[in-house]
């Protein structure tokens, strides 16, 4: 294997292009989780069935306008009973992206039921959230503030780092930037864990 990297790659500075991050899309179901996902992949609105499973998907994404980052993304079925799969995607896992719909503020309450919960296993302690806003396109979309409050984000954990996003998986708006941000706090927190490591020597 090691010898393939160096047929790839002779310029050492090219190698952090090959990191893949393992990222997980979560939320509840009709959430626009998987029209998301194919977004970022094809860069055009897809219209999708309810996921039974998952999906997955290698996303390429150029970052700061010179780096591209090598995304492995999951999205996962958000109905009820597929839920508790949730944990066995997560662990591990270098980001979460919870996916709401801004437009059901009826189902805001089940929303932040499961976003603490899968931000509180013990196996996603610290692990960075991006929160995505969904369905901004539309009129009856609430607005960011509005939705950071339903969903108690300050509540999370002192020890997750968290972005909330506004976006549309239709018009692509904000998914950029959403994924940008998940990167830097990818990074922050390997850092952090990087300089904890080094402190304990």
């Amino acid at each position: 294997m090691g010898n393939q990297l160096t047929d790839m790659a002779p310029n050492t500075s090219f190698l952090p292009n090959l990191q893949t991050l393992h990222v997980v899309v979560v939320g509840l179901d009709s959430a626009g989780k998987t029209s998301l996902l194919y977004r970022l992949k094809l860069k055009d609105f897809v219209e999708t069935i309810p996921t039974k499973g998952f999906n997955m998907e290698k996303v390429k994404l150029a970052v700061g306008g010179s780096r591209v980052i090598n995304f492995q993304v999951w999205d996962v079925g958000g109905q009820e009973k597929l839920r508790p799969l949730w944990k066995s995607y997560t662990r591990r896992t270098d980001g979460i992206v919870f996916v709401v719909d801004s437009t059901e503020v009826e189902r805001m309450e089940e929303a932040k039921v499961e976003l603490h919960k899968i931000t509180r296993t013990s196996e996603n302690q610290g692990v960075p959230v991006l929160i995505l806003a969904n369905k901004q396109d539309l009129d009856s979309a609430l607005a960011l503030s509005e939705v950071e409050k339903l969903l108690s984000v300050h509540e999370l954990s002192m020890y997750t780092l968290y972005h909330v996003q506004s976006c549309s998986a239709v018009d692509g708006q904000g998914v950029q930037q959403g994924l940008e941000r998940l990167y830097d706090m990818i990074q922050k927190r390997k850092k952090m864990q990087k300089h904890n490591r080094n402190r304990k020597r």
